[in-house]
């Protein structure tokens, strides 16, 4: 792994920036950034148009590694261009910011109260293709909808396994089991992942170390001893359908966590925004995660 990258990421201040809306999720983040679907027809003027958002945001003065440590890109924006540059090299040659990408192919149907990934048949060659482009590490999904033991437990198990080979890989792996910010029994539902999650990072080997991506917890600083956790690299949490100034507000009564927000980043940004208006906007947003973050 890159040094200056580790180092970043372990003891910089600033957060992580989620840039990774794939196939599914797009339409509607293009809707709120004021691109309605009559404005592109077929997936590939979508992914033109996603790719142009984004474009935005990374090249804009207020996106830097300043307040930004790093961004986690869908597999299509890894494929493309920046200013001339494949997207990881510019994050990182251009912006000082780590880049990671995200390599999960979905959620698999919901079971014991919790949603697995989906099979992941090509993940080997897109690790090394990610590694060969300068990608840092990689990011995944689950999600815990219920307080159910056994769902909890596989989906951590199945996470792990893959951080394993992500390792062996040569990358820094996120995982992220999300609990469901509308589950009936979450504080329950966090108790249980966080003592899988425990299990799971005490089987690691001498010199590994993972990330971890995690709803913002019912009770502040529930995850103080995962943030400390030698195993651990950084604990980032994401911001889960919240607004960003809920996820503000609650993420910084926990110290030592650090944002990863998405939907919450780019809220308030749109297509009609001058570039000065735009500029301003993300400005402020990225100040006031950054603020959020650094507590």
């Amino acid at each position: 792994m890159h040094p200056q990258q580790y180092e970043k990421m372990k003891s910089g201040k600033g957060f992580v920036a989620a840039l990774d809306q794939s196939g599914g999720s797009t339409p509607k983040a293009l809707g709120l950034y004021g691109v309605k679907p009559d404005a592109y027809s077929g997936e590939q003027q979508m992914f033109d148009m996603i790719h142009a958002m984004r474009t935005r945001i990374v090249t804009s003065p207020a996106f830097n590694g300043d307040r930004i440590l790093g961004a986690i890109l869908f597999e299509q924006t890894m494929d493309r261009e920046i200013e001339g540059r494949g997207s990881a090299d510019y994050l990182w040659s251009v912006k000082q910011v780590v880049p990671f990408l995200k390599v999960d192919k979905g959620l698999a149907d919901e079971a014991n109260g919790a949603q697995m990934m989906k099979a992941m048949p090509d993940l080997d060659a897109l690790l090394a293709r990610a590694k060969g482009k300068g990608v840092f590490g990689t990011k995944m999904r689950s999600i815990v909808k219920h307080a159910d033991a056994k769902g909890i437990e596989a989906v951590v198990t199945q996470q792990f396994a893959l951080g394993s080979r992500i390792l062996a890989a040569g990358l820094m792996p996120i995982i992220e089991p999300e609990v469901d910010i509308h589950a009936p029994d979450k504080q329950g539902a966090e108790q249980m992942l966080k003592a899988a999650i425990v299990k799971q990072l005490d089987g690691l080997g001498p010199e590994q170390k993972v990330m971890l991506k995690l709803t913002i917890p019912s009770v502040d600083d529930f995850y103080a001893d995962l943030v400390r956790h030698p195993k651990v690299l950084r604990v980032v949490a994401l911001s889960g359908g919240y607004s960003r100034d809920d996820a503000d507000r609650m993420l910084a009564r926990n110290h030592g966590v650090i944002a990863s927000f998405s939907r919450a980043l780019t809220e308030g940004l749109t297509a009609q925004q001058s570039d000065q208006e735009f500029n301003a906007a993300l400005d402020a947003a990225i100040g006031a995660i950054y603020a959020a973050s650094v507590t």
